[in-house]
C-alpha cells in the first residue's frame, strides 16, 4: 500500500520531498524486499526508519492472518465453511451439481409437481367407487376394471413425484442468517441440504407416495376377499389422503417464495380456486357414494342376522362366497328377505331401515355394478356440487 520510493519536486524555489501511497498487495507479493527496506516517511524532517516500517508491516500482516484464522475456526465450530455457502451468481460456476431454487427449470418443475399433487388428490377418491352391488346375485363386489385404472394412474403420478423428492436433495436453499441483507447466500453443501429436507418434509412425502392401495388391489386381484379389500382400502386411502393433501402446502409456499406470486394472472388465480371447488365436490361425492354402499351393507347384515344363522351367513353378502355351505338356502330366500327388510324408496313413509341422505344413491341405481362409471361419477359430482353450494349459502346467510 505504501510505495516507499522518494519523490522530489521544486516548489517556490525549495526542494520538497513527498511519498506516494500505492497498493500494499503489489508490494507485499513482490519477491524483492529491497524496496521495503528503504520504506519510510520523511516529510519535513519527520522520518521513520526502514526497520520500524518493516516491523509495522509484519505486525499488520500477522494481525490479518490471525483474524482470518479466527474466522475460519468460528466457521468450523458452527459446522460450516466458506465453501458451503455462496451467492446465486457463483452457483453457476460451481462444480457441484446443485440447483438454484430460482432456476427456470426448477420453477417449471414446481408447477408440474403442483399439478401432479392436484391430480393425486383427485385420483385417490376413485378408490371409493370400487365397491359395487351385484343386483342379480345380491352381493357386494369390487369393480376390477376401475381398480386397475385407479392403481395405474396413482402409480404414474407418484412415480413422477419421486423426481421432486430426488431434486430436493440437490436444491440449494437460502441461509436463514443471510436473509437480512438482500437475497442472501445459498447453502450448497449436499449434507446440509439433505439434513434440512429430511427434518422438514421427507417423511411427509414418503408417507404420501407409499403404494399401499396398489398392494391391496393387487392382493384382491390374486384372490383376496371382498370384505377385507373394501375395509382396507377405506382406511388406507383415508389415512394417506392427509399427507397427500398437506404436501401441497410447502410446494405452494416454495413457489410463492421463489417467484413472489403464486398465480401470475387473475385468470390463473380464478381457475385455481375453481379447480379447488370442483375437487371438493369430487371428494364429497365420492365419499357419499362409499357411505351409501356401507349403509346398504349394514342393512343387509341386519336382515341376515334377523332370519337366523341357519338360513343366512353374513359372508354370503360378498361375492365369491357362493361355494360356502348353506348358500343354497340363502339363494332361495335372499330376494324376498332383502326386498322386505331393505327397501330404498323415498315414497315409503316408515321404512324398515332409514338410509337417510343415501336413499337417493341407492334408489337411483348408481351403486349397481351394471351402471357405467362415467354416469356414476357425474351423478356423484353433481350431488357434491349441489350440497356444497347449499352449505356455502348457509354459511354466508349465517354470517
Amino acid at each position: 500500500m505504501f510505495d516507499c520510493g522518494h519523490k522530489a519536486q521544486y516548489m517556490s524555489g525549495q526542494r520538497e520531498k513527498f511519498v506516494r501511497l500505492d497498493d500494499l498487495d503489489s508490494r507485499s507479493s513482490s519477491p524483492s524486499a529491497s524496496g521495503l527496506k528503504n520504506c519510510g516517511f520523511n516529510i519535513e524532517g519527520l522520518g521513520r526508519s526502514g526497520h520500524a516500517n518493516n516491523t509495522t508491516s509484519r505486525s499488520f500482516k500477522r494481525g490479518i492472518r490471525k483474524g482470518s484464522e479466527g474466522l475460519k475456526s468460528i466457521g468450523r465450530s458452527l459446522g460450516f465453511g466458506v465453501s458451503r455457502v455462496m451467492f446465486p451468481e457463483d452457483l453457476k460456476v460451481s462444480e457441484k451439481k446443485i440447483f438454484d431454487p430460482q432456476d427456470k427449470f426448477l420453477l417449471l418443475c414446481n408447477k408440474l409437481f403442483f399439478i401432479s399433487c392436484i391430480l393425486a388428490v383427485s385420483v385417490d377418491p376413485l378408490f371409493f367407487f370400487l365397491p359395487v352391488i351385484n343386483d342379480p346375485e345380491k352381493c357386494i363386489t369390487i369393480d376390477k376394471s376401475l381398480a386397475v385404472t385407479a392403481t395405474t394412474l396413482r402409480t404414474i403420478i407418484d412415480a413422477f413425484y419421486l423426481i421432486r423428492m430426488a431434486l430436493q436433495f440437490r436444491t440449494a436453499y437460502i441461509a436463514p442468517s443471510s436473509r437480512v441483507f438482500g437475497r442472501g447466500e445459498l447453502v450448497i453443501d449436499p449434507a446440509r441440504i439433505a439434513k434440512r429436507y429430511m427434518l422438514q418434509y421427507f417423511f411427509l412425502d414418503f408417507l404420501a407416495v407409499l403404494p399401499l392401495p396398489q398392494i391391496v388391489v393387487w392382493r384382491f386381484l390374486h384372490g383376496s376377499e371382498v370384505l377385507a379389500t373394501k375395509e382396507a382400502l377405506f382406511f388406507i386411502v383415508l389415512f394417506q389422503y392427509i399427507p397427500r393433501f398437506l404436501r401441497v402446502i410447502p410446494l405452494t409456499s416454495e413457489m410463492k417464495r421463489t417467484t413472489g406470486v403464486f398465480a401470475e394472472t387473475a385468470w390463473a388465480g380464478a381457475a385455481y380456486y375453481l379447480v379447488l371447488y370442483m375437487l371438493c365436490s369430487h371428494i364429497v361425492g365420492a365419499f357419499w357414494y362409499w357411505v351409501a354402499v356401507e349403509r346398504n351393507d349394514t342393512c343387509w347384515q341386519n336382515a341376515c342376522k334377523d332370519i337366523g344363522r341357519d338360513k343366512c351367513n353374513t359372508n354370503f353378502l360378498y361375492c365369491g362366497n357362493q361355494h360356502m355351505e348353506g348358500y343354497g338356502v340363502w339363494n332361495n330366500t335372499k330376494d324376498t328377505v332383502l326386498k322386505e327388510k331393505c327397501p330404498a324408496d323415498d315414497n315409503i313413509d316408515n321404512p324398515p331401515f332409514d338410509f337417510g341422505i343415501f336413499t337417493q344413491a341407492l334408489s337411483s341405481g348408481i351403486v349397481s355394478s351394471s351402471t357405467k362409471f362415467f354416469s356414476k361419477y357425474c351423478y356423484c359430482l353433481w350431488w357434491g356440487l349441489q350440497n356444497l353450494r347449499w352449505e356455502i349459502m348457509f354459511l354466508l346467510t349465517a354470517d
